[in-house]
Formats: C-alpha cells, sequence, structure tokens
C-alpha cells in the first residue's frame, strides 16, 4: 500500500481527524460541554420553576386577600385583628398563653 492509497482513506484525512478531536472535545472535555452540562442545567430549571411556582402561589394568595378587603366587612375584621382597632365603648381583651409568650432571658 503506497502513501498516496493510505492518504485517500477517510481515517487518515487530517479534516476528518481535527473534526473528530473538535466534536470530543465541545462534547464531553471543554468546562461549558454539552453532555456534562445538561445536568447542571436541567438542576437549574427546576429550581426556577419551584422558585416561579412559589411566588404565583404566593401571588394568588395576595389577590384572595385583596378581594377581602375590598368590603367594608373585610376591611374592619383585618382592622380589628392586625392593628387592634376597637369601636367606641368597646374594650378589647388580649388573651396571650403561656407558650405563645415570647421569654426573654
Amino acid at each position: 500500500m503506497k502513501w498516496k492509497e493510505l492518504r485517500k482513506k477517510w481515517y487518515i484525512n487530517k479534516y476528518v481527524i481535527i473534526l473528530a478531536c473538535f466534536a470530543v472535545w465541545i462534547g464531553f472535555l471543554d468546562t461549558n460541554a454539552w453532555f456534562t452540562s445538561h445536568k447542571a442545567l436541567d438542576k437549574q430549571i427546576s429550581e426556577k420553576e419551584q422558585t416561579a411556582d412559589f411566588y404565583m402561589r404566593g401571588i394568588a394568595a395576595d389577590q384572595a386577600r385583596i378581594a377581602q378587603l375590598k368590603d367594608s366587612i373585610g376591611i374592619e375584621k383585618f382592622g380589628r385583628e392586625r392593628y387592634l382597632m376597637k369601636k367606641e365603648n368597646e374594650e378589647v381583651y388580649i388573651i396571650e398563653y403561656a407558650d405563645s409568650v415570647k421569654k426573654e432571658d
């Protein structure tokens, strides 16, 4: 087998060898390799979807709370519970249980 015949084979061609080395480098060896970075990217995507789901549930809860506050009864209930507001000639008693009070050490 002569050198010219050997050179015509596809596995000896310098372009094929360079292309194969490049494909191996990009596919496996590089820091941003296609095969190795998919796990990390899939993990990041799932984390982002979980955070988006968390915030969407929070938005839904806030919208429900806003819908309750559009009514005058809802506003009164919110003021009484949150800010301990009261009507005139009315007394409000706050009952604290021993396990609900924070102790200062």
